[in-house]
């Protein structure tokens, strides 16, 4: 029911039924087309007006949800009238026509308000629906990069070890997932093993994840340029290592041009933090590759 059923409405029902119906045949007609029971219409005596059968119909209706739907279809039905047909060819039938057009008009204003007031509630709630769903949404996020923070710290012991690397590897994409980029797994192509892609902003990044002890070297950087330059041109590399670069391997992977970004453990951190999103730290890193030509950018420098 779209209605709330207050006294205030079922007044104005009344009024408008009673003044839009001078004879009991066209009463009992939209009685019936409002769905108002033939056992009760069946009921009306011949001495019963108009008037006690409506205070004896409504005290009825009321009693019960169907009632009141009953109700809210008759007040409905009673506002959307133009004409009047029973009213006319009488002495006084622009009295009469007028009275029902008031009474018709005063429904209509009614229900108009509690339609206004309704839509309101409705809206509130479904602003209070929403807001929930953010709140439950957030903390959702908050709580699972906790977890991946919990995840990444459990496998500094490993660092070096086979089982840390696969371990750090899988931990990296359901990374990726959680800031839902687009990425591909490791993978083999032209007898290359690629440790995975993800696609940030059009362009496609080659990763070379490094989960060892020792910092990367160069031999490291020119691997991955090599598989870069095999790839298409929108495409470039990521290197991401736990226990950062040499110099060697910065000055290296930087110069005109260059291809390869290189990340380390603080800007995981960066983002686990909750200070940056993954995406905006690659983009930062890329946009000083771009105006420097220094693919590495430590975290410390990111408001330089």
């Amino acid at each position: 029911m779209a209605a709330k059923i207050t006294p205030r409405l079922i007044e104005l029902t009344y009024e408008a039924a009673l003044k839009s119906y001078w004879r009991k045949n066209a009463l009992r007609k939209f009685l019936r087309a409002s769905h108002v029971s033939e056992s009760f219409l069946a009921s009306w005596a011949e001495a019963e007006s108009k008037r006690d059968l409506l205070d004896r119909m409504f005290l009825t209706l009321q009693k019960t949800d169907k009632g009141k739907a009953v109700i809210y279809q008759m007040a409905r039905n009673l506002s959307e009238q133009r004409t009047f047909p029973d009213l006319r060819n009488w002495e006084d039938s622009d009295q009469k026509i007028q009275d029902a057009h008031k009474a018709v008009q005063e429904l209509k204003h009614y229900l108009r308000e509690q339609d206004e007031e309704i839509k309101s509630e409705r809206d509130r709630a479904e602003a209070q629906q929403r807001a929930r769903e953010e709140r439950e949404k957030i903390q959702r996020s908050l709580t699972d990069k906790a977890k991946l923070q919990q995840e990444l710290d459990a496998m500094h012991t490993k660092i070096g070890t086979q089982e840390g690397g696969y371990e750090f590897e899988d931990w990296f994409y359901r990374m990726l997932d959680y800031c839902e980029i687009t990425n591909r797994k490791p993978y083999k192509t032209g007898g290359r093993q690629i440790d995975g892609s993800m696609t940030l902003d059009g362009t496609t990044y080659l990763v070379e994840l490094k989960f060892q002890k020792d910092q990367a070297g160069a031999p490291d950087v020119d691997s991955l340029k090599a598989k870069v330059s095999k790839m298409a041109d929108n495409t470039m590399g990521v290197m991401l290592t736990m226990s950062g670069y040499s110099s060697v391997a910065i000055s290296d992977a930087s110069g005109n041009k260059t291809t390869i970004l290189l990340l380390d453990a603080s800007h995981l951190y960066l983002f686990l933090s909750g200070s940056m999103s993954f995406n905006d730290i690659l983009s930062r890193v890329r946009r000083h590759a771009s105006q420097t030509g220094e693919a590495y950018l430590p975290v410390n420098k990111f408001s330089g």
